[in-house]
C-alpha cells in the first residue's frame, strides 16, 4: 500500500528526525529556550535555571557519547531525588538510551535480577548506595554491564567494573545534542513491584511518555505564565508518578521543582514559607503528617491550586481538613499505573464533595471500558474488569512474552483493576481482581471495608485481605494501625470490629481486627497486602 506520502530523499535523515520527532530530551531543549534563566530545579542550596540544566544535560549526553554509548542502549540510574538523577535521565533521553531507575530500597539480590534482565550496559549511582550495590553486581554475572559511574566518592573498581566519577563523564561542549531519536524508541524501562512473583520491566516510548505529560499538564493545571508554577516533589523520581506525571508536566510549563530527598514533613512545611507552593502530590498519610507541622500556618497555603493524592483512599474527615487549610485549591485523586502512564483517571475538581470515592473520569488522552470475563465490553453502571486503550500505554514488558499476551487480550490492556463505569463516565474502583475477598460464596471488596474503618476515629491506616477459613472460605480480616497506638489492645479491636458491623452487611464485616503497629509497604507507598496475608 503506498499512500499519500511526501518524498523526503534529498533530505538529510537527520534533519527530517529532528523536525518531526517526539523525543523527551527535546522537552528541556524547548523549555531553556522559552523560560531562559527562570528556576528549573531546587535541590538543597543548589538551583538551577533551566539554561543550566539544559547545558549540563548535554554535556553529560556528549560524554556519553563519547565513552561508547549508543542509541539503543540501556543505563541503570540508582540516584536519590536530585539534579543528577533530572540531568542524567536527560542526557540518556537527548541521545536514545533507555533510562532504568532502581528502586532505592531494593536488595542486592533484587537489584542483581534487574540489571541482568535489562542487560544494562552501566550503572550510575551515589557513593552512599555502594555498598547495596557490590554485592548486586557481583550477583547479576552480566556480560553486558561494564561500567559504574559514580556520584561522590569514586572507587577504582566496583565488584571488579571499572569504575568512574559522575563529574568526570561531563562533555566541555555544553552546546545541543542532536542524534537521531525515533518517537517509538524507548524512553524508560520501570519495574514494577513484585508481589508473590519477579517484577516485570515496563518499556515505555518517547511518544508515549509525552502523551502522558500534556495530558498531565492539562488535568493538574499546570500550564505557562509570568509566575511560575512551584510544585515540591517528595515522591521518589524512580517511580512513574514522580518522574513522568510531576517532573516532566512541571518542566515542560517552566514550573519551579523543589526536591526533597524523601517525604520530611517539617522540611515541607518550611517550603510552603519561603515559596508560594501551587501544585503538590502525595499519599493520604503525607498530607495528614503536613497539616500537624507548626511551620504551616506560617506559610502561604492560599497559593495551592491542586493537591493531588494517591494510592490510598482519603478518609472524609483529612479531605475536609485539607479543603479548610488550603482553601484555593482542589483536593482530587489521580489513578494509574506504570503500565498506562499516568494519569489515566483524574477526578475534576466539580466532583469535589460528590464523587470523592471515585476515581474520576478518564484523562483526555485516555478510553476505559469495562470487561467482562469472556471480553466483551459491558454496559454502564455493570461491574467487571476496567481496561485501556491510550497512546501512552507501555509498549510492553520487556523479555516477557507471555505477561503480553495476557496482559493485552480482547484488544485491551488489563490492569487488574475491578470497577464500573458512571453515566459521567466516571471510574469507580471496586478493588484489585486479586484482593477481592470471596467469603460465604460472596465477593467482598476489600477497598469499601478500608473505606468504612478509615471512618472509625482510631483507625489511621488499615489493610483488610482474606485469609483462609474452613467455613467460610476466606475470612475478611482487617489490620490496622491506630492513631493513639498507646490505648492499642484486645478490647480496641472489639470495639473497631462492633463499629464495622453497624455499618456493612454482615458477610463484609470483619471477622477479627487485627492492631499492628505499622503496615509492609513499598518504596511509593504502595501496601503489600501479599504479607498480610502469610502473616
Amino acid at each position: 500500500m503506498s499512500g499519500m506520502r511526501p518524498d523526503l530523499s534529498g533530505v538529510d535523515p537527520l534533519t527530517v528526525n529532528l523536525t518531526h520527532r517526539v523525543c523527551v530530551g527535546d522537552l528541556l531543549t524547548r523549555s531553556a529556550a522559552h523560560y531562559g534563566t527562570r528556576t528549573a530545579l531546587v535541590d538543597g542550596d543548589l538551583e538551577l535555571s533551566y539554561a543550566e540544566l539544559e547545558a549540563r544535560a548535554n554535556a553529560l549526553a556528549r560524554g556519553l557519547l563519547e565513552r561508547g554509548y549508543e542509541r539503543g542502549d540501556a543505563i541503570a540510574l540508582q540516584l536519590q531525588n536530585s539534579w543528577q538523577f533530572v540531568t542524567s535521565f536527560f542526557a540518556l533521553a537527548k541521545i536514545g538510551v533507555v533510562a532504568m531507575p532502581l528502586n532505592l530500597l531494593l536488595s542486592p539480590s533484587d537489584i542483581a535480577y534487574q540489571l541482568a534482565d535489562s542487560g544494562v550496559r552501566a550503572i550510575v549511582t551515589e557513593d552512599v548506595f555502594l555498598g547495596v550495590l557490590e554485592p548486586a553486581v557481583a550477583e547479576a554475572s552480566s556480560d553486558r554491564l561494564g561500567e559504574v559511574i559514580v556520584a561522590g566518592t569514586a572507587p577504582d573498581t566496583v565488584a571488579g567494573l571499572r569504575s568512574v566519577a559522575f563529574d568526570e563523564i561531563f562533555a566541555a561542549d555544553r552546546s545541543v545534542v542532536e542524534t537521531i531519536v525515533d518517537d517509538r524508541d524507548i524512553l524508560h524501562c520501570l519495574y514494577t513491584s513484585g508481589t508473590t512473583s519477579r517484577p516485570k520491566g515496563v518499556v515505555t516510548s518517547h511518544v508515549a511518555v509525552q502523551i502522558s505529560v500534556l495530558s498531565s499538564a492539562l488535568g493538574l493545571g499546570l500550564r505557562p505564565d509570568t509566575r511560575p508554577a512551584v510544585q515540591p516533589i517528595v515522591l521518589p523520581l524512580f517511580h512513574v508518578t514522580a518522574l513522568d506525571a510531576l517532573l516532566l508536566p512541571s518542566l515542560t510549563v517552566g514550573a519551579t521543582v523543589v526536591l526533597l530527598r524523601g517525604f520530611d514533613p517539617a522540611a515541607l512545611a518550611e517550603v510552603f514559607t519561603r515559596r508560594a507552593v501551587t501544585h503538590l502530590t502525595m499519599l493520604p498519610m503525607m498530607w495528614a503528617a503536613l497539616l500537624q507541622q507548626p511551620a504551616l500556618a506560617e506559610g502561604d497555603t492560599d497559593s495551592l491550586v491542586t493537591g493531588l493524592y494517591a494510592m490510598a483512599p482519603m478518609p472524609a474527615e483529612l479531605l475536609a481538613a485539607l479543603r479548610s487549610r488550603f482553601p484555593n485549591a482542589a483536593i482530587i485523586l489521580g489513578s494509574g499505573q506504570t503500565e498506562t502512564t499516568p494519569a489515566s483517571e483524574l477526578q475534576w475538581s466539580g466532583h469535589q464533595g460528590v464523587k470523592d470515592a471515585s476515581w474520576g473520569p478518564p484523562t483526555v488522552s485516555t478510553d476505559i471500558a469495562i470487561m467482562g470475563g469472556d471480553g466483551t465490553l459491558l454496559p454502564t453502571g455493570r461491574e467487571g474488569e476496567i481496561v485501556y486503550r491510550a497512546p501512552q500505554l507501555m509498549e510492553g514488558y520487556w523479555n516477557n512474552r507471555d505477561a503480553n499476551t495476557e496482559a493485552f487480550a480482547h484488544g485491551w490492556f488489563h490492569g487488574g483493576d475491578i470497577g464500573y463505569l458512571d453515566d459521567e463516565a466516571v471510574v469507580w474502583f471496586t478493588d484489585r481482581a486479586k484482593d477481592i475477598i470471596k467469603s460465604g460464596g460472596e465477593n467482598v471488596s476489600s477497598v469499601e471495608v478500608e473505606r468504612v474503618l478509615l471512618g472509625h476515629e482510631s483507625v489511621a491506616e488499615v489493610a483488610v485481605v482474606g485469609v483462609p477459613d474452613e467455613h467460610w472460605g476466606e475470612a475478611v480480616t482487617a489490620f490496622v494501625v491506630l492513631g493513639e497506638p498507646a490505648d492499642s489492645g484486645e478490647a480496641r479491636s472489639e470495639e473497631i470490629q462492633s463499629w464495622a458491623r453497624e455499618r456493612l452487611a454482615g458477610f463484609k464485616a470483619p471477622k477479627s481486627v487485627v492492631v499492628v503497629d505499622a503496615l509492609p509497604k513499598t518504596a511509593t507507598g504502595k501496601i503489600q497486602k501479599h504479607l498480610m496475608r502469610s502473616r
